[in-house]
């Protein structure tokens, strides 16, 4: 263990990182996420974002019958983790183990490649076949789940036989109903219980813990999505929000919003923290092992749609820091610009690549201060909605879009604000909530300026709202005075890992 900490330290230092060098050659056989070199496939986590743009498509028909084909696609996804399962015509006569190989023929006679998605035991008359994804777009070619447009290319034909390890098994399915997907939009709620709370690995886990405490459910996110998509009320301890305020606009603006930076945005840190409790238990060579955690986490961050680089079409957390840097001008690597990249989404990438390369050389506890970095900057671009909102409604008088927008905002963030201070978290959600009669844009920013400190934001780092059109600040919108001490930051970057690293090297030498 010794050589290999050592070894990774003299390639960091002398300029070749293990992003091209090292475990798997790592960067050269995956494709790049809005920047971020994958240290393993992670193309179908990043498909999530494909059934939030099929769910969005739907909200914007704005009927109940689209509305229920959105809650579908919710619930039973589509684009991520495809699998079928299948009857056979006789029970198993041998076990088979989750992930062996599996072949079988779609309807063209083509052959597809799959996997066992779970163990199947003697006697069994069923099996789940989890589809093979590609390393790039499009990752698979059977897509069906809740999906409204389905893609029946690559999958399984509905009756024939399937192939495990030389020995043909017959079977028949239903290619509409039995073709599924594994990963969905809402399973990134509803699964928080066991995964961010009572799970054995670092539960719970601190970020999630603030938002359970604050709205007294373990799947608030999902409570918060389905109550918007039916048009009725929650019944959190805290920060209650009644959609049937609100008609197919307001409704359509906290499902889409509500599901990305509550849902997605809490699981994107449980992929971070879970990477941390795999690295700990010496996880290195398992499926789940702390590097694809990893980049788990940066693929649900991002999404497919970002593509390599960074893309506008893209619809998760990575895209809202694009657009929030535009009102702010907080783009750019200074946070200075109108345009360019977010300074969120620079700095984070360099934190996504520095947590990577402490993980490959075993350094556990030492990326704690990433995640942390990490938890902290994704907290500014649902600030910025907050106030762009609180704006727009208080001050610029905007409607029900707009209302809906910034109560949505405010739902993602609160329970942030709450752990600092609960006066304040009221403050901010008696102006923002569903139903609420004023917005006094003054008192909501004060609001958080007092507890930015607490949060381990800057200022600067939230900017000031701009008016596009002129490019100047809007009145009483300028930014604060600094909140978090420079002597109190932590540093994490790339020179802290090669200090890190260069250490183990001469600790090893």
């Amino acid at each position: 263990m010794f050589f290999r900490l050592a070894a990774l330290a003299l390639l960091y230092v002398s300029g070749v990182t293990s992003d091209n060098v090292g475990v798997g050659h790592r960067r050269l056989e995956f494709q790049n996420i809005a920047g971020y070199a994958p240290g393993s496939q992670v193309t179908d986590h990043a498909a999530i974002d494909l059934d939030q743009k099929a769910l969005e498509t739907n909200l914007k028909i704005g009927t109940d019958d689209a509305y229920v084909s959105a809650k579908n696609i919710y619930t039973m996804g589509g684009n991520s983790k495809s699998y079928a399962v299948l009857t056979l015509a006789a029970a198993l006569t041998v076990g088979v183990e989750k992930n062996v190989v599996i072949t079988g023929s779609n309807a063209d006679a083509d052959v597809i490649t799959g996997k066992a998605k779970s163990d199947a035991a003697i006697g069994d008359t069923t099996i789940s076949f989890q589809y093979s994804t590609a390393d790039t777009f499009p990752h698979v070619t059977c897509k069906v789940g809740g999906l409204t447009e389905v893609l029946l290319d690559g999958c399984l034909k509905e009756a024939g036989q399937i192939d495990i390890g030389g020995t043909l098994i017959d079977y028949t399915y239903t290619q509409s109903s039995d073709n599924k997907a594994g990963r969905t939009l809402a399973g990134f709620s509803t699964s928080a219980e066991v995964k961010m709370y009572t799970c054995s690995n670092g539960c719970p886990h601190a970020e999630y813990k603030k938002f359970y405490d604050y709205y007294g459910q373990y799947d608030y996110a999902d409570k918060w999505a389905t109550a918007a998509l039916d048009g009725s009320a929650t019944d959190f301890s805290n920060g209650i929000a009644d959609f049937s305020e609100y008609t197919f606009v307001g409704r359509t603006e906290a499902i889409k919003k509500g599901i990305v930076y509550m849902a997605v945005y809490m699981y994107v840190l449980r992929e971070f923290e879970d990477a941390i409790g795999d690295c700990k238990a010496g996880c290195t060579d398992c499926n789940d092992d702390p590097v694809h955690a990893w980049d788990e986490g940066v693929a649900f961050y991002a999404g497919s749609l970002e593509g390599v680089a960074g893309d506008e079409g893209g619809k998760l957390v990575y895209r809202l820091a694009e657009k929030r840097c535009q009102n702010y001008m907080t783009c750019g690597e200074d946070g200075d610009k109108m345009d360019g990249t977010s300074s969120v989404n620079v700095a984070l990438i360099k934190l996504f690549t520095t947590g990577k390369d402490l993980l490959l050389a075993g350094s556990c506890d030492n990326v704690r201060p990433t995640v942390d970095e990490i938890t902290k900057l994704m907290s500014v671009p649902l600030v910025q909605g907050v106030l762009r909102y609180a704006y727009k409604v208080g001050v610029q008088n905007d409607g029900e879009k707009e209302k809906a927008e910034g109560a949505t905002f405010a739902a993602s963030v609160l329970p942030i604000v709450y752990a600092c201070n609960k006066d304040d978290a009221g403050i901010i959600y008696d102006n923002m909530k569903v139903g609420a009669a004023t917005t006094d844009f003054a008192a909501v920013k004060q609001a958080f300026e007092n507890n930015y400190k607490c949060m381990g934001i800057k200022c600067e780092q939230v900017g000031a709202l701009i008016d596009t059109s002129t490019g100047t600040y809007y009145t009483d919108t300028k930014v604060c005075e600094n909140s978090v001490d420079e002597e109190d930051e932590e540093d994490s970057g790339e020179d802290g890992v090669a200090g890190l690293l260069l250490g183990l090297l001469l600790f090893c030498w």
